[in-house]
């Protein structure tokens, strides 16, 4: 029994081939290269309709949005680097003119300070000079009168040395005339 069924299987293989002509893809069958390029040329300009028609246009108009959203928001960018920049030199004029009058209120200020102080310190000078000076007048006085003093202080000084190692005391004009000698 097994014989016969390869038989008949072997048969069936061989009626189909001969039903489908040559064999093989039906690809490379040349009697329907007709029907296949006729089909190929309906694909090929359908889809070539649909992409100049429908999908092209759309991509330019998405890469045109695309390209103008660029260039826009690059204006924008330079506009306001512009502006800060401008922003910028204005804070900066503004910050070398608070730094100059700063400087100016400093100085004014130091030498505002500066001549109260030499002010003060005249002042106080004028006020040490007069209390010197009038220490000075003092001391001269009070120079003066011991000064009047000492030529008698002297003579008694005279008087009472030359008592005491002689023990006979000398008279007033000698005593007088020894201090004058002296001095």
């Amino acid at each position: 029994m097994a014989a016969p069924e390869a038989h008949t299987t072997g048969t069936h293989a061989t009626t189909e081939a001969e039903g489908h002509g040559s064999g093989g893809l039906p690809q490379f069958q040349t009697d329907v290269w007709a029907g296949q390029i006729v089909y190929l040329l309906i694909l090929f300009f359908a889809l070539l309709f649909l992409i100049s028609k429908v999908f092209a246009p759309r991509l330019r108009k998405v890469m045109d949005e695309r390209a103008n959203t660029i260039s826009s928001a690059v204006a924008t960018a330079r506009q306001v680097q512009a502006e800060a920049a401008d922003q910028a030199a204005v804070a900066k004029a503004e910050v070398e003119q608070a730094r100059a009058t700063s400087r100016a209120t400093a100085l004014a200020a130091r030498t505002r300070v500066t001549d109260e102080a030499n002010a003060r310190a005249a002042a106080e000078e004028e006020i040490v000079n007069a209390r010197i000076a009038e220490a000075e007048t003092a001391i001269g006085k009070t120079r003066d009168a011991a000064m009047v003093h000492v030529g008698t202080i002297a003579s008694d000084t005279v008087v009472s040395i030359v008592d005491r190692l002689t023990g006979k005391a000398p008279t007033a004009a000698e005593a007088a005339a020894a201090v004058k000698g002296a001095a």
